[in-house]
């Protein structure tokens, strides 16, 4: 007898007949390789966009020339998107041989730096695009109070490409929040696993 998945045993036990929970962690293989890809892009688009910046402005024929160096938070979101990207692409390579091996649980200790490495690279990059993002508004809208000038009214396509890069640290950002939330399930779920084969003896 079977009604909307729910079956019922010899003992007269509602038995739950839904999805098998290996296609569950085969699908949550595949999001996590697929959000670590995205982070690995994002994070050196970040790096190309914010790196690369810079514009050269003649002022009482002296010339200034703006760069992300100029600014500390942009050199700490370079840096950080830098070790994110480089960070995705290892994992990445153990996502993609971990799926050809078939093997898609992974072990514990692995488990648990997995989670550990995901939240450190998720809090580093939301700290470096807060910090980034605060820099930017700062220069495009000034501080009277401490006379700090409007430095995006000089330097327009420096601030223009700054915030590109900036939109493209908080995508990877909100990538790394949802991966961190991924990771925690598998190891919670191999936590799980575990507790239930050592129990499976009583």
């Amino acid at each position: 007898m079977n009604y909307l998945g729910v079956g019922i045993s010899p003992g007269n036990v509602p038995v739950y007949h839904g999805t098998n929970p290996m296609v569950i962690e085969r699908r949550v293989s595949i999001a996590e390789l697929l959000l670590r890809c995205l982070i690995c892009v994002l994070s050196v688009l970040t790096a190309i966009l914010v790196g690369n910046d810079s514009q050269v402005k003649e002022i009482f024929s002296i010339q200034k020339k703006a760069r992300f160096t100029d600014m500390k938070a942009l050199v700490f979101l370079v840096v950080a998107n830098g070790v994110a990207a480089a960070y995705s692409l290892v994992q990445v390579v153990r996502c993609v041989v971990s799926m050809v091996k078939g093997s898609v649980l992974v072990n514990k200790p692995l488990a648990w730096t997995i989670f550990s490495g995901d939240q450190a690279m998720a809090y580093l990059n939301v700290a470096a695009v807060g910090a980034a993002a605060q820099s930017a508004v700062f220069a495009k809208l000034g501080q009277t109070e401490l006379q700090w000038m409007k430095i995006c009214n000089m330097y327009g396509k420096f601030c223009n490409q700054v915030g590109e890069g900036i939109s493209m640290a908080v995508l990877a950002s909100v990538c790394m929040v949802l991966l961190s939330g991924i990771s925690a399930f598998t190891l919670f779920r191999l936590c799980g696993v575990k507790k239930a084969k050592g129990n499976s003896g009583w």
